[in-house]
């Protein structure tokens, strides 16, 4: 009888196979590549494939792979203190938090750390609701704010439903609002804002605050006008609630700014941060809060912690990496970088009838396909995400991949995502690679 198990290329793919849950997958579809090498901004397979990693693995890789300041970093604090418990200070730690309120907007001065993206979230869940002594959390229908089960119930990502309400129920106290999607909604972003206004209204004084990733990642790069952000921001004061920005995404230059929300002037509540907090050389987190937020627990109990708060190691990482984006002026460099990769971009959207419309700011950008130039019908619908099946999203990643680029590709996206040290030569070769790949969507169309 034949297996459905893929047939593994090397001694460690099948031993990995064998031993390791692959992520957000049916195991009987995972199929690991081996990475032996790294080189700048590539990366090399164990079948000695040289590839250019233009989606930054999952968004985390901004320093590409040769900070050389971060590595030695990590080495030097290894071997002087490597750990201890969170009720002792580093410098490291002390550093990092305190660059951190100097990087950050506004008033935002005081940091938990922890270990991931999903954990920042679940950190702000709980000082926003202890902070002003309501319930619920407000997020949009097109998010993704973690994996555990409140940041997954906070998300309204297709992974949330993926799996019966039985196994997996959400975590009380969340409540859904549409997105500034105006190319694929009923809505336009000016509608969205009103009812999210009447939402919080209509919630009678209930919602403890409103978590919103500035420009959307892995569900459509969607990316609001000019002038959401603001409002946004004027609406949840109206109505006495947070506003907690996830830039676990787009913190750290991804848009050409330190954070996204410094793009519209927008001063929140709570910042949530991890994946470029160390180009992804340590597992490290963070939840900022106001001067305001901070006062508040110190009378009273923060009830939250765990053994890896402020790990020394991975705060070296993240004091280094902030030291290595100021000395290589790499978030000048997204900013530059990205205004000639929206230029490549839109004259991709141009030649293919199959790409429907590029959205992003800096080194975040993405193309969502089409079926039709007339109007939006998706190649892969969200549902798609989890099932399974094969999409022309996945042959499109696909030929890219073969010929050397690496791109991944969500809810009807093709995700571009590159390091932050990227250049001309680098855009010109991704935007080939793509060129030819659309080739594939384009023969598609109905």
């Amino acid at each position: 009888m034949a297996s459905n198990e893929p047939t593994a290329r090397t001694d460690v793919e099948a031993l990995d196979r064998k031993h390791t849950f692959g992520t957000w997958s049916r195991q009987r579809d995972v199929d690991p590549t081996e990475v032996v090498d790294t080189d700048g901004v590539r990366f090399v397979t164990a079948d000695g494939d040289s590839v250019l990693d233009f989606s930054s693995q999952l968004v985390c890789t901004s320093l590409g792979y040769d900070a050389e300041r971060v590595a030695d970093a990590v080495a030097e604090q290894v071997r002087s203190v490597p750990y201890v418990s969170p009720a002792y200070v580093t410098r490291p730690r002390a550093e990092l938090a305190a660059k951190l309120a100097e990087l950050t907007p506004g008033s935002l001065s005081k940091t938990f750390f922890s270990t991931s993206g999903t954990e920042a979230n679940e950190a702000a869940f709980k000082i926003a609701r202890a902070f002003t002594g309501k319930e619920q959390i407000m997020s949009r229908y097109r998010s993704y704010h973690g994996a555990t089960s409140a940041s997954l119930s906070a998300s309204g990502d297709p992974r949330r439903t993926a799996v019966p309400s039985t196994i997996q129920p959400d975590v009380p106290g969340m409540v859904k609002a549409p997105d500034p999607y105006a190319y694929g909604s009923s809505l336009t972003p000016e509608q969205s804002l009103d009812y999210i206004d009447e939402q919080l209204a209509l919630e009678g004084g209930t919602v403890a605050a409103v978590l919103v990733e500035p420009l959307v990642g892995s569900n459509g790069v969607l990316t609001p006008p000019d002038d959401y952000m603001p409002r946004l921001r004027e609406i949840t004061r109206d109505h006495d609630a947070l506003l907690i920005c996830d830039e676990v995404m787009t913190g750290f230059g991804r848009t050409g700014e330190w954070f996204a929300s410094d793009l519209y002037d927008v001063e929140p509540d709570i910042i949530t941060m991890a994946k470029g907090l160390t180009g992804s050389y340590q597992p490290l987190a963070a939840t900022i809060v106001t001067e305001e937020i901070a006062d508040y627990f110190e009378d009273e109990l923060l009830n939250h912690g765990h053994t890896f708060a402020g790990h020394p190691v991975a705060c070296a990482a993240g004091l280094a990496a902030v030291e290595t984006y100021e000395a290589e002026g790499l978030v000048e460099n997204a900013r530059e970088m990205g205004a000639y990769l929206r230029e490549e971009l839109e004259g991709l959207v141009d030649r293919h009838p199959s790409a429907g419309e590029r959205r992003g700011i800096g080194l975040h950008q993405g193309i969502e396909l089409t079926r039709s130039t007339e109007r939006r019908v998706p190649f892969e619908r969200r549902s798609d995400k989890m099932s399974g099946e094969r999409t022309v999203l996945d042959d499109v990643r696909e030929r890219a991949y073969d010929n050397g680029v690496y791109f991944f590709t969500s809810v009807n996206t093709v995700v571009v995502t590159p390091p932050l040290g990227v250049d001309e030569a680098h855009v010109d070769e991704a935007v080939a690679a793509l060129d030819d790949a659309l080739e594939v969507s384009d023969a598609e169309m109905a």
